[in-house]
């Protein structure tokens, strides 16, 4: 009952309390709002011809407790997503990596609850409660100009060679940020994997650990600058993951035999880990009161142990704020990743299309790339046509597909409204 009404509460402080901010103290509750919808229509190669639409309509609050309470420098986040839709590359394609980056954990949930509390001015921060990893670790704001979920919203290794956790699927976690300097920083956090919230029905009020897998613990050494303290604002990191929770290997039953030729299950193991390398520099800003700039992002993942089905991913883009002259807040941005697929996996599937009847070797990469164009209709509302292309579509969903797909061309739709900016415009 107190999970039901806890979510009940985060309605409330995101319907009610801007109606009533005038009348009550506005900085107890910061809220926020927003839609985002991605249309996509594969229009040559995959599968076939088709299109698919998804969507997340989300609710957030962060609750001053220092304002409420008088604890100081705490705050409670609450957060409830709506996601809805389709998902084009399990329609169309025949690959395993989407081209939505907003479908997946379908359905109502309850995403986020969780407290925060600072300490020594700030230097230090704790959170603990029902969080998600991929928020706290990994995540850039870069995200927003695409649409494909080879890079957004976070590289797509870490989630195909870990239980690195995702948004909106939570479950009990706590991290530490620690401030070496205003903009050295450490990073370390523990989340719990519990894969069966991931279901559909799951609307994440239920946080018994009777099915939890384990656990896992990413960490991150950062410098990060800003466009108030630095005219080319940059973010370098350096960090990694521990996962110990179970999985499959990619190719052996426990007998150390192809599990395909057997039949029977792959063998189940336990701890596996991963290192990754990223950046984001502006390299281009002819006005330091002026967001209109270039910057360039790059990123490498590879494993550190176990047994995986992908061996690296290699990403690098660039988003140009500020196209024409009156388009301050337009964007242009590309991304292109590669993810690259290890020894065992290949086999494993080679034999799978074998044993169905096919022939040849799959590809042992995939190559993701978007092209964006983002237009600031009005402060609230931004609308992102986007192209993408798929170089060697993965069979992963499909193991025994008998022959390749096409390399596959997408026309994408990405927009963004932010229904509290337009609630508060209103008052």
């Amino acid at each position: 009952m107190r999970i039901y009404t806890a979510l009940i509460s985060l309605i409330y402080f995101c319907l009610v309390s801007p109606v009533m901010a005038e009348s009550f103290d506005t900085n107890l509750v910061k809220w926020s709002s927003s839609y985002t919808g991605e249309a996509a229509s594969n229009i040559d190669g995959g599968k076939k011809e088709k299109s698919a639409y998804a969507g997340q309509l989300y609710l957030g609050a962060d609750i001053n407790l220092d304002k409420a309470f008088g604890w100081t420098d705490t705050t409670l986040h609450l957060a409830a997503t709506n996601r809805h839709g389709n998902n084009l590359a399990e329609k169309a394609l025949g690959n395993s990596t989407s081209v939505q980056e907003i479908y997946g954990g379908q359905g109502s949930r309850l995403v986020l609850f969780s407290l925060e509390k600072h300490f020594f001015d700030g230097k230090l921060e704790l959170e603990a409660g029902r969080m998600v990893a991929n928020i706290n670790f990994l995540g850039s704001e870069l995200c927003q100009y695409f649409q494909n979920n080879a890079a957004c919203g976070n590289p797509t290794f870490v989630f195909r060679t870990s239980s690195f956790t995702w948004w909106p699927v939570s479950s009990w976690a706590a991290r530490s940020k620690y401030w070496i300097t205003p903009n050295v920083y450490a990073h370390i956090g523990v989340y719990e994997d519990n894969s069966g919230h991931q279901d559909d029905s799951d609307h994440g009020v239920v946080w018994s650990t009777h099915e939890s897998n384990g656990f896992i613990v990413p960490f991150t050494l950062g410098y990060k600058t800003s466009w108030d303290t630095d005219r080319y604002p940059r973010t370098y990191e350096f960090g990694g993951w521990y996962d110990k929770t179970d999985y499959s290997d990619p190719l052996k039953d426990s007998a150390g035999n192809n599990a395909i030729e057997t039949g029977n299950p792959y063998e189940e193991l336990n701890g596996r880990s991963g290192i990754f390398a990223r950046f984001e520099q502006v390299v281009y800003r002819p006005d330091p009161d002026s967001k209109r700039s270039l910057t360039i992002f790059g990123a490498a993942l590879t494993k550190g142990s176990g047994e995986l089905a992908v061996d690296y991913q290699l990403q690098g883009g660039f988003v140009k704020r500020g196209t024409f002259d009156s388009r301050n807040d337009d964007t242009v941005a590309f991304v292109v990743s590669q993810q690259h697929y290890s020894r065992d996996a290949m086999k494993d599937l080679t034999l799978a299309r074998k044993f169905n009847g096919g022939s040849g070797t799959p590809a042992n990469n995939q190559v993701m790339m978007e092209l964006s164009y983002g237009y600031q209709l009005t402060p609230q509302i931004r609308v992102q046509p986007n192209i993408q292309y798929i170089i060697n579509p993965d069979q992963f969903s499909e193991p025994g597909r008998k022959k390749d797909l096409d390399n596959i061309f997408i026309l994408g739709l990405r927009f963004d409204v932010n229904l509290a900016d337009i609630v508060t415009s209103l008052k």
